[in-house]
């Protein structure tokens, strides 16, 4: 019987070490995962401001990667970089290309940004207003392409890509077509991609509801946005551009000319908001002055605040409009003359 209770005494420590055993493996095992997840989520440097470009070579393992980033003190541990990248199954799906990495990402967003492909981004900004040659003279100074290229490919018909150029005369370059905002190219863009990526965002902003609304006002494309683009330079703000839509639909309707200064400023390149009375006489297609209706075609790229006021216009009794840091509208010509005296002294 002794031995009976020594056996049952032994066989409790037995269990009792075992768990104890048991509870310092798991303890151990939290640790390591912990300090895994530490290494592997945790940046070098959370609150570091510093950027590089990081080029990753073609060619390059996993390993090279890891060495290459520890080396450039992007990471803390190349071990562990090799390991997320091997343990996540994305050690051989590392893309070649310029990242900008920081001290502040962590190894599993570095990872994720690389096997991704997210390389580093050339961004253009295309300002609402400009003219292709501003564009192409712009994209000449991001080191883009030339402007005389940029200018040639302007010129090719696209309309069998984007059917919104379907009514643009073959005669007519892609002016105002080119839709402005902020656009984030890859290092290899070429100038195609560019001018494709406008008319692609073009394509974006004339939803469904805007076509149907043109056609059924019995307008072309063509006609909205050659009329957006004037009004792109005449005015400010969405509500003023719609009264200033107004004035211009109104004057067509009977057969008067629009009158806009930035059509003939198209013609002669220049900024001025009255123009000279010999500029108003130039023979041009361009000159609103001389030729009642819609320019040859736009002048400008048009934002979406002046499509929309090109297809949405406001009625008023307006015909008339000067702007002198605000908008100053007038009925008839007596009041528009009085204004012009007292605001343009």
């Amino acid at each position: 019987m002794e031995i009976n209770f020594k056996n049952k005494d032994f066989s409790k420590i037995s269990i009792k070490f075992l768990e104890k055993i048991s509870s310092i493996i798991g303890a151990v095992f939290l640790l390591i995962i912990f300090y895994g997840c530490f290494e592997i989520y945790m940046p070098l440097n959370p609150w570091s401001q510093e950027t590089a470009i990081f080029t990753v070579q073609k060619g390059w393992s996993d390993e090279d990667v890891a060495i290459k980033l520890k080396e450039a003190g992007i990471i803390k541990s190349s071990y562990f970089f090799k390991l997320y990248s091997v343990l996540s199954f994305k050690h051989s799906k590392l893309q070649a290309g310029d990242y900008e990495l920081s001290p502040k990402m962590s190894i599993h967003k570095i990872t994720n940004t690389i096997t991704r492909g997210l390389t580093k981004k050339n961004k253009i900004v295309i300002l609402e207003g400009w003219t292709m040659k501003d564009i192409g003279k712009y994209l000449e100074s991001k080191n883009v392409c030339s402007q005389d290229y940029f200018a040639s490919l302007t010129k090719k018909n696209y309309y069998e890509r984007f059917s919104f150029l379907e009514d643009k005369p073959e005669n007519v370059n892609l002016e105002g077509y080119l839709f402005p905002d902020t656009y984030e190219l890859d290092k290899d863009a070429t100038c195609e991609d560019v001018l494709e990526d406008m008319l692609g965002n073009f394509e974006a902003k004339l939803r469904e509801e805007l076509k149907e609304e043109i056609k059924k006002q019995k307008k072309s494309i063509f006609d909205i946005v050659t009329m957006a683009s004037i009004i792109e330079k005449e005015a400010y703000g969405l509500a003023d551009k719609k009264v200033v839509s107004g004035i211009f639909w109104k004057r067509i309707a009977i057969d008067m000319p629009l009158q806009s200064c930035a059509t003939v400023n198209y013609i002669t390149g220049k900024s001025d908001p009255g123009v000279s009375t010999a500029d108003t006489k130039i023979d041009s297609p361009y000159n609103t002055y001389k030729y009642p209706g819609l320019p040859k075609g736009p002048i400008s790229s048009p934002g979406l605040d002046s499509i929309l006021a090109a297809i949405y216009p406001t009625k008023t009794n307006y015909l008339y409009f000067l702007a002198d840091g605000k908008m100053i509208f007038s009925e008839t010509l007596e009041q528009h003359n009085e204004a012009k005296a007292k605001y343009l002294k």
